[in-house]
């Protein structure tokens, strides 16, 4: 059976429907592309410090693509968990980087083409 590829942010699960959720869900949303937090980062961001269990639980639900939490990682700069697989979470998190470096690449050479 295929999971639907979105969900709502609001769940039956009381942990989830927490300001604390929202809020990372919140900050996790405006993580940019090629760009990562650690768990630890978010729990902190989110007037948590040290819950940075509690925010691999609250993201381990997600199902919603407005809210790329592939982007956080652990501390020690491993994966952690991913609802879709810890290689795919790899593989999305280079792609990203691609992306964000070659479109890097491409705005140095429009530049230069544009000051000559």
């Amino acid at each position: 059976m295929k999971r639907p590829l979105s969900r709502p942010v609001v769940s039956s699960n009381k942990t989830l429907n927490t300001d604390f959720a929202r809020h990372v869900f919140a900050i996790v949303a405006k993580i940019p592309k090629g760009r990562t937090m650690t768990y630890g980062q978010v729990a902190e961001a989110a007037g948590r410090p040290g819950a940075s269990r509690a925010v691999g639980n609250i993201l381990s639900t997600n199902w919603d693509p407005e809210i790329p939490c592939h982007r956080v990682i652990r501390a020690d700069g491993k994966m952690g968990g991913y609802n879709r697989g810890t290689e795919r979470k790899k593989e999305i998190l280079t792609d990203e980087r691609r992306g964000v470096v070659q479109a890097s690449v491409r705005l140095a050479h429009q530049s230069k083409n544009f000051i000559r």
